[in-house]
């Protein structure tokens, strides 16, 4: 694998872009080092696409600077700059050839017609098609058709490789397979990655680190286990996975735990999280599906603790998703996962459960 170094190779620096009142994308920062693929991650129209065209260069910001490998991008048009991007509809010529695509940017540079071959063929060995070089795109699978695409951008050797919403056009078994092919074909040229997407799993499985965005705002920055077990604010854990959210009241902390009072659970909610908010503020808690037990007997202890009934089951293969009806009236996702091929589920709709989870389990945010 490659080695990632600490310092910044992409550096956006306060970057804000306004369409008339609408601001698009609001003072982003952030370091983006070399060799990483960083996924920018959100809802639609939160600004990630308009932040991938300021760093492509189609779109000028109104405020802030970027710069590539210490250069700053001012001024620089995109055909200039060290970057190429890889649009989710492909863009292939239907009436050239596979290698014909691919070497197209080449010869616009105007290599020698044996420097275009030698690359041609190396990267086309390297997207696992060589034997499809005389195949026009028509006669391609959909993921063969995304790996011409990403081809025809590798083969110019950008220093950096923005790719928008690279998966979206492929069926959910394809997309999945592709992602690791992409996993490996980064890691093999070494070429920075920058990736837009709406899709979560995407995002987790692709990322070095993710950047989170709401409202043209830059909310969250870390690894995907960081980003789904630590969520900075309550639009983050809300967004990534599949959270129960409760509103709650601080009744007790200290230097490693703080208790929460929430309207909707019967007993006390104790976390194992520093928070240093006063006693009385009010206050969120995520709690994760997976980390709720779900038993026919009541559970032991005074805290982390709820009843209810099972409203409705979904049996998703890997693991079966409940919704329980709390006493108060709230709805609460657990899922356990389906180890064994020939169990038998013991719980079904309208029967009483009880729930509990451990204090390492949920999070608690002030915002």
């Amino acid at each position: 694998m490659n080695t990632i170094p600490h310092a910044p190779y992409i550096e956006l620096d306060g970057i804000a872009k306004r369409f008339g009142e609408v601001t698009a994308v609001d003072g982003v920062s952030l370091g983006i080092r070399k060799g990483e693929i960083f996924c920018l991650l959100g809802a639609s129209g939160c600004g990630k696409t308009t932040l991938l065209r300021i760093l492509a260069g189609f779109e000028q910001p109104t405020a802030g600077r970027v710069l590539i490998d210490g250069q700053d991008m001012a001024g620089v048009p995109p055909y200039e700059r060290p970057v190429n991007l890889m649009f989710q509809s492909y863009a292939l010529f239907p009436h050239m050839t596979v290698e014909k695509n691919i070497a197209f940017g080449l010869e616009q540079e105007g290599l020698p017609k044996d420097e275009i071959r030698r690359r041609v063929a190396d990267i086309l060995d390297i997207v696992h098609l060589s034997e499809y070089g005389a195949r026009r795109p028509h006669q391609l699978s959909g993921g063969q058709r995304q790996r011409v695409a990403l081809a025809r951008a590798l083969v110019k050797r950008p220093k950096l490789l923005l790719l928008d919403e690279p998966l979206g056009a492929l069926d959910r078994k394809l997309r999945e397979h592709t992602q690791f092919e992409l996993l490996n074909i980064q890691q093999q040229l070494g070429v920075t990655f920058v990736v837009v997407t709406h899709d979560q799993e995407e995002a987790m499985t692709l990322a070095t680190r993710i950047g989170v965005m709401h409202r043209g705002r830059l909310v969250q920055v870390g690894a995907p286990r960081e980003i789904y077990e630590s969520p900075a604010t309550r639009h983050v854990a809300d967004f990534i996975g599949s959270v129960n959210l409760f509103d709650g009241v601080v009744a007790s902390g200290g230097a490693d735990h703080v208790g929460l009072l929430c309207e909707d659970l019967p007993v006390p909610v104790f976390v194992d999280q520093a928070l240093g908010a006063p006693v009385g503020e009010r206050v969120w808690v995520a709690i994760r599906p997976e980390k709720i037990r779900l038993s026919h007997e009541p559970q032991p202890g005074p805290e982390n603790l709820a009843r209810g009934t099972i409203q409705d089951i979904a049996y998703l293969g890997d693991i079966t998703t409940y919704v329980v009806r709390l006493e108060s009236g709230r709805g609460m996702k657990v899922t356990r996962a389906n180890a064994a091929r020939r169990g038998v589920d013991d719980f079904a709709r309208g029967q009483a459960v009880h729930l509990g989870w451990d204090p390492s389990g949920p999070v608690v945010g002030r915002d």
